[in-house]
């Protein structure tokens, strides 16, 4: 089996949870050469604790090593080190969200287009098991009536506490200064000049409701319409109703409980004869999710199933499928291009609210 040699930019909570831990265990398939981070005691402690040879405050140091691929998941935007990684000829794993207007996601397929390399996006939700197998029942309901998706978020700091993962405040100023400028201009390329709180909704709807809504371009392609997207408690709540073909709606609702431990995540797809329910562990858990299916056979007996599904992480599974595009060309699962139809409906479900008005697709 071909080892990829690979550079993992951003060493914060993503990293030291899942993504160091997995690429060490996926030995024979990567080879973990240098992490990098603007932190220097960040970058210094992970490649201590995971084993890392090198490591790099600079990410243009990383690029002009002897890396066959980079894992970014430093903060965003990313897609500065994106298009240099693809300029320089490295394969690209990219936590979500890619970027946040549809230029820069452009850009980034272009580049990726001319170097001919992999670029994959960090849908870690595509791989996992209670998903892949809703989708198969899914797939055979031909009366879908109506689809919910409820998102109901702790701070992430209780689940993420539950790791020994280090922080460190030592990022210079200019640096952070430069990441909230290009943040800044990233967003106004994709709104406008829009209120604080519509930058607010936007940035939570691309860094945690992006999981709910891939999900359901997957399933039932892209809505055809943003029905109404409305904002409560201050903020700390968003519900959008989505159409898609066939008149299927979906509303879909974030919620954030920060004080609470439960993390509560659900996809939820009825019909006439079958619902099938999948509910979903925290990201920076280490649970199963779990899939329900509710339905009446042919012959008219209700049944219930809860079917025994994988244990492996959706983390491990997406990146062996990274591996598995570069050595072997596997079809990309979670394109680039097709991330950027999640860019392009995370804009309109922010302008739905912002004009109070639908957004036909």
């Amino acid at each position: 089996m071909d080892r990829v040699k690979i550079g993992v930019i951003g060493s914060g909570a993503i990293a030291q949870v899942h993504h160091l831990p997995i690429l060490n265990d996926l030995s024979e398939e990567f080879e973990i050469k240098v992490v990098c981070d603007l932190s220097p005691s960040s970058s210094k402690h992970a490649a201590e604790r995971f084993h890392v040879p090198a490591y790099e405050t600079d990410y243009r140091a990383v690029l002009d090593s002897d890396v066959d691929a980079v894992l970014l998941c430093h903060t965003d935007p990313k897609t500065e080190v994106a298009l240099a990684a693809f300029n320089a000829g490295k394969h690209v794993f990219i936590e979500k969200p890619i970027c946040f207007s549809l230029e820069q996601s452009d850009a980034m397929i272009e580049a990726q287009s001319r170097a001919g390399k992999v670029g994959q996006t960090g849908y870690m939700k595509l791989f996992e098991p209670a998903f892949e197998a809703a989708r198969q029942e899914v797939e055979s309901m031909d009366d879908i009536r109506y689809v919910q998706v409820n998102h109901l978020h702790p701070n992430n700091d209780l689940h993420v506490n539950q790791f020994r993962v280090q922080k460190f405040d030592d990022i210079p100023a200019e640096a952070k200064e430069k990441t909230a400028a290009a943040r800044k201009a990233a967003i106004f390329d994709a709104l406008g000049n829009v209120s604080p709180e519509a930058v607010r909704v936007f940035g939570t709807i691309s860094g945690s409701l992006i999981h709910d809504l891939y999900g359901l371009r997957v399933l039932f392609g892209r809505p055809t319409r943003i029905v109404n997207t409305e904002v409560w408690q201050d903020g700390k709540a968003i519900t959008t109703t989505l159409e898609f073909a066939d008149g299927i709606r979906c509303v879909v609702t974030w919620v954030d409980l920060p004080e609470i431990w439960d993390f509560y995540e659900t996809l939820e797809v009825y019909g006439s004869r079958k619902r099938v329910i999948v509910s979903y562990a925290s990201g920076f858990s280490r649970n199963q999710s779990s899939l329900t299916v509710h339905g009446i056979d042919a012959d008219g007996t209700s049944y219930k199933k809860e079917p025994a599904l994988s244990w492996e992480s959706p983390f491990r599974r997406e990146l062996r499928h990274f591996h598995d595009s570069i050595v072997n060309g596997a079809e990309n699962r979670a394109s680039l291009a097709a991330a950027r139809d999640d860019i392009s409906l995370i804009i309109d479900i922010t302008k739905a609210y912002i004009n109070q008005a639908p957004v036909d697709r």
